[in-house]
């Protein structure tokens, strides 16, 4: 029986789809036949070679290995594709803060090598032109990710921190800080989250952000750094 979970650059499954000769969909067993895996790796490898944009490579491979393909393509790609690929990379990946591939500095080197007019549609970058001088900015994090409070993803959005501090019912914690506009690289907008992607060595006044009432109500407790 084939494992259900596969971990690879272009399938998370031992079972996936392939075209057979009369170009029909037919399911696939990719570690038990020899055969089927063959068809597969000469379809990927016709994708890869009929892609007409970066993105599309990007799109092809799985989400637990974008950000790693990025860091070693980044260099062959030119400013405006890799913005691209970086923006796509970016917020189609989970926790990419945690990416056991890439340290906190080659996350922040990407977004240095670019800059953030490329990085954000016409409405984000109307929303970072718009911003003040000095933002407030919250992180919920939680449990499992309590050490990563100085990542790189920050929210401009107090509800969309008690979201994510919570979620998974976590009894998790909100954070906020200022920090300079100069020190933001990119504001995205597409996942409703409001996110804001900062250098955090720039944050300042960072504490444990105030309870809300609901959360009195609760009877969460929260200690002021």
């Amino acid at each position: 029986m084939s494992p259900l979970v596969v971990k690879h650059p272009f399938t998370d499954s031992g079972i996936t789809a392939i075209r057979d000769e009369n170009n029909s969909i037919q399911p696939a067993d990719l570690l038990n036949n020899q055969q089927a895996l063959d068809c597969w790796r000469g379809q990927m490898a016709q994708n890869i070679q009929e892609a007409d944009s970066s993105n599309q490579l990007f799109y092809m491979v799985t989400k637990s290995y974008r950000l790693a393909f990025l860091k070693h393509a980044a260099g062959y790609l030119s400013e405006r594709d890799a913005a691209s690929a970086l923006n796509f990379v970016w917020t189609t990946s989970e926790a990419p803060n945690s990416d056991p591939n890439l340290s906190r500095r080659e996350l922040l080197a990407l977004f240095r090598s670019v800059s953030p007019s490329l990085l954000m549609d016409k409405e984000e970058l109307q929303v970072y032109e718009e911003l003040p001088d000095l933002v407030t900015v919250y992180r919920g994090v939680t449990p499992y990710n309590a050490k990563m409070v100085k990542g790189l993803s920050w929210t401009l959005d107090r509800d969309t921190a008690e979201w994510f501090a919570h979620r998974y019912r976590s009894h998790g914690q909100v954070y906020q800080a200022q920090i300079e506009k100069a020190h933001i690289h990119a504001i995205f907008l597409g996942r409703n989250e409001a996110e804001v992607i900062v250098d955090p060595h720039y944050l300042t006044n960072l504490a444990q952000a105030h309870m809300t009432g609901q959360e009195q109500d609760s009877g969460q407790t929260m200690q002021m750094l």
